[in-house]
């Protein structure tokens, strides 16, 4: 289960980093909630996830999901590059964190 917590967290670091970009576009509460709000979450399941989870391996898959899951969505929501070595080096991000996830 601790893993599932760590996924969750993940996807608050995503919405997290998604309400920077919305505080950065417009200044008002629901910009600030979705902030604070994406963090909160976030900080939480990793707490929740670490404890079962080595910290080591928790921070970095943590890291891995919120870098991946960020870049994949300034492609989708905010028209960043899909360039080939962009995906490419995504992609690493994310082989690293599933190779944590299957020697842990």
């Amino acid at each position: 289960m601790s893993w599932v917590f760590l996924m969750i967290a993940g996807i608050g670091e995503i919405v997290g980093v998604m309400g920077i970009n919305k505080v950065n576009d417009e200044r008002n509460f629901w910009s600030f909630a979705w902030l604070f709000g994406g963090f909160t979450i976030s900080f939480i399941f990793l707490s929740i996830a670490m404890e079962e989870i080595q910290m080591s391996t928790a921070y970095a898959v943590w890291t891995g999901i919120g870098t991946v899951g960020s870049a994949i969505a300034g492609i989708l929501f905010y028209g960043e590059s899909t360039e080939w070595r962009r995906i490419l080096f995504i992609s690493m991000v994310l082989t690293a964190a599933v190779g944590l996830k299957l020697i842990s």
